[in-house]
């Protein structure tokens, strides 16, 4: 018995593996309490961590792709219906929302899920997260949106269109700030070095 109730844990490679995913990788920690819906329409790379009260919805034909060296903080909920990728590198905060599909909400249609689909109009596109972007605590992501390599973006964001490479943004309506510097990409180099290194 876990001595402390509160710490949920987490599913492990072996558990994982058992579980029907597209495909998954090594070193995969999920926790415990996350919804996961659409497991045969999900694939993980390496080192991948999940945490608490995610919500992972990829029922129907939709698919999600996560890389390797991906963190997704707790409260997060990514409904992709209509694809997700999220890849290397990269990670999103705690209660990031992604939709890769959502309502019309200007009132020419009717809405939410109990509504057959003849009565509704859809906003509906792959959402793409790219390598080494960083999405704020509270950040929304709406349909059909490309993040762009090396992005950050602030708490509380609402990202409706496109964002260029190597920029950090903030704010709603979203805003442009500065560029993001690319040093990083020398630590990577490093990083992936030394584990090669340590294999021999």
């Amino acid at each position: 018995m876990n001595p402390n109730p509160f710490e949920i844990g987490y599913y492990c490679d072996d558990e994982l593996k058992s579980l029907g995913f597209k495909s998954i990788g090594t070193n995969v920690k999920i926790a415990k309490n996350c919804l996961v819906v659409g497991i045969p329409n999900i694939s993980i790379g390496n080192n991948v961590i999940i945490d608490s009260f995610c919500s992972i919805i990829a029922s129907g034909s939709g698919n999600l792709t996560i890389g390797s060296y991906v963190h997704i903080a707790s409260f997060c909920h990514l409904l992709a219906s209509e694809g997700i990728d999220i890849k290397d590198f990269s990670g999103l905060s705690q209660g990031v929302k992604i939709y890769s599909k959502t309502d019309d909400y200007s009132g020419n249609s009717l809405t939410n899920p109990t509504i057959p689909n003849t009565y509704k109009s859809m906003k509906k596109g792959r959402v793409i997260i790219n390598e080494h972007s960083i999405i704020g605590a509270g950040c929304v992501i709406l349909p059909n949106v490309s993040v762009g390599e090396g992005a950050s973006i602030g708490a509380l964001s609402l990202i409706v269109s496109n964002l260029d490479s190597w920029t950090i943004y903030t704010g709603n309506p979203l805003k442009k700030l500065t560029k993001r510097s690319k040093n990083l990409l020398q630590k990577k180099e490093a990083f992936l070095m030394q584990l090669e290194q340590n294999k021999k």
